[in-house]
């Protein structure tokens, strides 16, 4: 299965990107804190080289803590500055502010002894489509300041958009999306609303999803749905949600898109808690990052 958002954009988006590097100081790369590895774009070190770089796990409010902290632990092992935050609350400025002085204080230093007075951080947002990435800009400026959307490649006249005193962002001027062969990556951005539901079949959809949370999360289904705990037959788990719901057509047959209706959007409706649907050991050795 290989999946391209906007194929043909990928070049125009990348040139945009490295021809704005050079005025900033730091990238912000802007990860879902429920799938870090899936919902980057595996092309990010190669287009921003040697600029330094923050990970940014937003959404880590509704992630799986326990999880989160795995994440965490694996980024600092790797040397990689990295925070959690929630887009929608104002502490991500504090946040973000205090790890970008953190990871430029040399560079500041050594521009304060040439004599050069004291200046706001100047970054980019950078992360595939609807991962937060203008939500956190237009927080952050305390205004609705970014017009990005997910449509590739928007030129627009250069755009500085300050945050309080010590934060400059510059708006980008194209948003990264992931090319995937893996199916998990795929699976991944659709369970957590990352692509639309329609690139990818429901039902494949949904049985990955269950299989995933039989696996690592069997308790809140027998929780939320009030199920048996039998879970060796995925389609009898489902018949066993739609009956419990009354999901029923005549005849008594489970009307199957209700129930993945519901249990897709209460996955992401937070209904069945916090979760996480990939953890650093789920990582390809050949693809870490």
């Amino acid at each position: 299965m290989t999946v391209q958002w906007f194929p043909g954009h990928m070049a125009k988006a990348r040139r945009q990107i490295q021809e704005k590097l050079q005025l900033v100081d730091i990238v912000y790369e802007l990860l879902d804190a429920r799938i870090p590895y899936s919902s980057s774009n595996p092309m990010m070190n190669e287009i921003i080289k040697h600029k330094p770089k923050l990970i940014i796990l937003n959404k880590a409010d509704i992630a799986d803590p326990n999880v989160t902290q795995q994440w965490l632990n694996y980024f600092k092992q790797k040397g990689q500055p990295v925070i959690t935050i929630d887009a929608l609350h104002q502490n991500a400025i504090k946040h973000i502010t205090e790890a970008s002085k953190e990871i430029l204080k040399e560079k500041f230093e050594k521009e304060k002894a040439k004599g050069l007075r004291p200046r706001p951080i100047r970054a980019m947002i950078l992360g595939i489509p609807n991962v937060g990435k203008s939500t956190l800009t237009n927080n952050l400026a305390k205004r609705k300041a970014a017009q990005t959307g997910d449509r590739p490649g928007v030129t627009k006249a250069q755009q500085w958009i300050k945050v309080e005193k010590e934060l400059e962002l510059l708006d980008t001027p194209g948003v990264l999306w992931p090319k995937f062969e893996e199916k998990r990556v795929g699976y991944n951005l659709a369970v957590t609303g990352a692509i639309k539901d329609t690139i990818l079949h429901l039902d494949d959809i949904i049985l990955y999803a269950l299989d995933y949370l039989i696996a690592h999360y069997p308790d809140r289904l027998v929780e939320r749905y009030n199920l048996s705990g039998q879970f060796e037959d995925k389609v009898a788990v489902l018949d066993e949600i739609g009956q419990k719901r009354g999901f029923l057509q005549s005849g008594g047959y489970v009307d199957y898109d209700k129930v993945y209706e519901i249990l897709l959007r209460e996955i992401r409706s937070v209904k069945l808690g916090r979760l996480s649907f990939e953890l650093p050991s789920d990582i390809p050795t050949s693809e870490e990052k």
